[in-house]
């Protein structure tokens, strides 16, 4: 089983404080479009740790068919977000856990789809490639959550433990399916069609 871990915690100080997850877009709270290429990319369960504003996200955003993680920690940045979504998967029967970030609306099922499609055992290890460049979503088999977790700090996420290992991850080619753009500042809202 592949869950899908959705880090939305984020508050957007680059964004003038606006909560990532709750930027508009087609309508609808950004959070929903990225549970929704979670689950049609075939993740499940899904598991949504949010920080910033989250009990508006909460109440804004249909969010109950996943399980929700609130960061206490989230101002620490992504790693301490990482952390929890790693940690609430480890009561779960997940053999892998597939990681995307909130704000990035231009990727969709397809490239989901396509990262998991790389799991193979609890040792995976894959990322979406752009390019050729390591992007997200990125697939942590089980084996790694612990190691993952251990160095998740700061803003940095799992990208020193990647690096580390970057000889073991499977990258699989997202661009013709996927844009890779983040939405960190008042310039990035334009990619929110």
């Amino acid at each position: 089983m592949v869950a899908g871990v959705l880090l939305a915690a984020g508050g957007g100080r680059r964004l003038g404080g606006r909560p990532k997850a709750l930027l508009e877009h087609r309508g609808r709270p950004l959070v929903e479009h990225a549970v929704r290429a979670l689950r049609n990319g075939g993740c499940g369960p899904v598991h949504v740790v949010l920080g910033a504003a989250a009990e508006e996200v909460g109440e804004l955003a249909e969010l109950s068919a996943c399980e929700v993680t609130v960061n206490p920690s989230w101002e620490e940045g992504m790693g301490s977000s990482l952390r929890a979504g790693l940690a609430s998967l480890s009561a779960s029967d997940a053999d892998a856990a597939l990681v995307l970030l909130v704000d990035q609306p231009g990727i969709g099922a397809e490239a989901v789809a396509r990262v998991r499609s790389a799991y193979r055992s609890r040792s995976s290890l894959a990322a979406a490639a752009y390019d050729g460049e390591r992007g997200h979503p990125v697939l942590f088999g089980a084996d790694h959550w612990e190691a993952v977790a251990a160095g998740a700090v700061g803003d940095q996420g799992a990208r020193a433990y990647l690096r580390a290992h970057r000889d073991a991850i499977t990258l699989v080619e997202c661009s013709d399916v996927a844009r890779a753009h983040d939405i960190d500042t008042a310039a990035d809202l334009r990619h929110l069609e």
